[in-house]
């Protein structure tokens, strides 16, 4: 496996409000490599979008800040950055597409004033250049009639282009990690596809890592090296995309793969997993997930259970393998 370039260790994000604390990451930890397409994955909720904010260093103080842990990005703890260090990644060698593009672009500049800024303040190229290149990567994108696209106005387009226009603008200075949230999120299947399609272009011609934040279990099966599967601020499993699919070990891991409508199958009903992701605000002593699984043991509402690898790299956190002979102790996380 290539060098890590970014390792998460024992994250921990907080937001503090009037009602409590909100532990939305809990002590995550996992790494990316070179090159590798990392999904995380999970409900709504469970702290997938917030680990990628805090790799971001964009979590909006002072009700959210970061409670603990390491966030290393080629050499360098992202959690002991300042502002100015952060803000020369950002958009440089450290990317994010974010969920809705809508909200995300500035409804009152034109497409290429967005696409132009970040080549002018990184790439120190001047206006002209910084046109033309945006010009490029328009058209690189897919989206034809590029230079009347750079006139145009956020509303002016459809949901399909500006998240074309997102990609071209996180991968407009070469970044070695894109984060991309969501980024088939209200689209139709076929624009899905293509979104996919492209990114998965980019990364073969760029060489670039991606860390991909998703609920949909199809996209993960189709662009993912390596899974993590977050639930309720934690990781409860993590392992190759491969093994995760094939041998999953959490009963959350489970629930989701059983989800999925499966061709052939549309007689049978589909899998939904009872209950709901729990208020962060009263979180208990045990196992998340507890109260929702159906294989829940006594132990699993007192006591909560490690993450320990089973089976190689394959982690899982779960009372029901505690007692496997074939733990591996000391295996490490990604």
């Amino acid at each position: 496996m290539s060098d890590v370039l970014a390792e998460i260790n024992e994250l921990h994000t907080y937001f503090y409000t009037e009602e409590g604390v909100v532990k939305s990451v809990n002590g995550v930890s996992f790494r990316v490599h070179e090159g590798q397409t990392v999904a995380i994955v999970g409900e709504s909720g469970c702290g997938k979008s917030v680990t990628a904010l805090s790799l971001m260093g964009l979590v909006e103080e002072p009700s959210g800040r970061l409670a603990g842990g390491e966030i290393w990005f080629d050499g360098r703890d992202l959690a002991k950055a300042s502002r100015k260090e952060l803000e020369r990644l950002r958009g440089n060698e450290l990317s994010m597409i974010f969920q809705e593009p809508m909200s995300a672009l500035n409804p009152v500049l034109t497409i290429g004033e967005q696409l132009t800024e970040p080549l002018i303040e990184h790439l120190h190229l001047s206006k002209k250049e910084a046109l033309k290149r945006a010009e490029e990567l328009v058209t690189r994108v897919g989206i034809p009639r590029a230079k009347e696209i750079l006139k145009s106005y956020p509303h002016e387009l459809s949901g399909g282009m500006l998240q074309r226009v997102m990609i071209a603008m996180a991968v407009s200075c070469s970044p070695k990690l894109l984060i991309a949230d969501e980024p088939t999120t209200a689209l139709d299947v076929t624009i899905q596809a293509q979104i996919l399609d492209l990114l998965l272009t980019m990364k073969a011609e760029t060489g670039m890592a991606i860390l991909l934040i998703t609920h949909d279990l199809g996209v993960v099966a189709e662009t993912a090296d390596y899974v993590v599967v977050m639930y309720a601020g934690k990781v409860v499993e993590q392992g190759t995309a491969l093994s995760l699919f094939q041998n999953p070990k959490h009963p959350y891991t489970k629930g989701l793969l059983n989800s999925r409508p499966v061709l052939g199958h549309r007689k049978k009903r589909l899998y939904s997993i009872p209950g709901q992701v729990p208020n962060p605000l009263q979180l208990g002593q045990g196992c998340h997930f507890s109260d929702r699984c159906e294989q829940c043991l006594d132990i699993c509402r007192e006591k909560q259970p490690e993450l320990k690898a089973y089976d190689g790299e394959h982690l899982a956190a779960c009372w029901l393998y505690e007692e496997e002979e074939e733990l591996v102790p000391n295996a490490r996380i990604g």
